[in-house]
């Protein structure tokens, strides 16, 4: 067998020897995660900072120019369909689509008549009867 005096410390690790422990490894990694977890929280923090900043702008833009919020808009339409719909038992007539309902007979009659001013007279008398 040949050894080399360098590599007999690394061989033994990599068939499966014992790996030198530093005793201190675990309050290591312990410090690591600590420190690791304060960044974060920072980090956090900074992001609710700058999102309430931007907030604060886009609320003087809002009372500016007369906006409002998403929310408040759907909030709002949907109080005035429900408003609307109240004390009603069909849906509100805006949302029956033209050509259906009871005004049907009325637009047929006016189709008929228009069809017959274009008649020759002995035919409009026909179609009258």
């Amino acid at each position: 067998r040949v050894f080399i005096l360098g590599a007999t410390k690394d061989m033994g690790k990599m068939l499966g020897g014992e790996e030198e422990k530093d005793p201190d490894a675990a309050k290591k990694e312990e410090e690591r995660q600590e420190a690791l977890r304060q960044q974060e929280e920072e980090r956090k923090a900074k992001h609710a900072r700058m999102e309430a900043e931007r907030e604060k702008v886009r609320q003087t833009i809002r009372d500016k120019y007369g906006l409002k919020k998403k929310e408040e808009k759907e909030a709002e339409e949907k109080a005035a369909m429900e408003q609307a719909c109240e004390g009603s038992l069909t849906r509100p007539k805006k949302a029956i689509p033209r050509g259906c309902g009871d005004d049907d007979e009325e637009d047929e009659e006016s189709i008929l008549d228009t069809v017959l001013k274009f008649l020759p007279g002995p035919l409009q008398d026909i179609f009258k009867k």
